[in-house]
């Protein structure tokens, strides 16, 4: 898979690497029982995995979706690791960090590709809000900036709106996916590539870890 995006100058034959404590993380409520917990630039030197992941992470074909009586293709590619022994180190590193940061076992991981400014992802919440009272969802931020933004559940203004890439962290927490959504919308301007890893858990939040 061949995409492109502007490398950092930051990250320029740096190797990969997370400060395993998270220092520095500040949290941002949204409501009473929501929140969001923000790391810029978690990851240094983001710029490698990128390629290490573009090259070799087990991409799934193009996904679509059921939209009222069309089926669409998913403007977005994703890769899902079945089985968490075959992780890049690196990505083990990161799904340990915050395992131990939050006491939940992060058992599944993925990857979301925005190739370009046309790849989105519309407003939701994500599927886990049908299994888990309050989930929590890490993502991390490679590549190109692009806006990340939540509103309140059924719509209004938009209360967070951040432009994430280059190695940022993003914790969504307590009953976010519930009452709130959030999107990545496609932006009019060329932009390069930006992924998305998350990480999710099946059991219950204060599990593992």
């Amino acid at each position: 898979m061949a995409v492109t995006w502007q490398p950092s100058l930051l990250d320029l034959g740096e190797p990969t690497a997370i400060d395993p404590m998270l220092a520095g993380r500040r949290r941002i409520a949204l409501d009473a029982t929501s929140w969001l917990d923000l790391l810029p630039s978690w990851v240094h030197g983001g710029d490698a995995l990128l390629e290490e992941l573009t090259a070799g992470a087990p991409w799934l074909p193009q996904r679509t979706r059921q939209m009222w009586d069309s089926e669409v293709t998913e403007p977005r590619i994703v890769a899902q690791w079945p089985d968490l022994a075959t992780l890049p180190p690196i990505v083990e590193q990161m799904r340990v960090a915050v395992s131990v940061a939050y006491g939940t076992d992060f058992d599944r991981v993925a990857v979301n590709l925005y190739r370009d400014g046309r790849d989105s992802v519309a407003w939701h919440g994500d599927r886990v809000r049908h299994t888990h009272v309050s989930p929590l969802v890490v993502t991390v931020s490679l590549g190109a900036r692009r806006p990340f933004r939540v509103r309140p559940l059924g719509g209004g203004a938009t209360v967070f709106d951040q432009s994430l890439g280059a190695g940022d962290l993003l914790v969504m927490g307590g009953r976010m996916q519930h009452d709130w959504q959030h999107a990545v919308p496609k932006v009019s301007r060329a932009t390069g590539a930006r992924m998305s890893l998350t990480f999710r858990h099946s059991g219950p939040v204060g599990a593992g870890g």
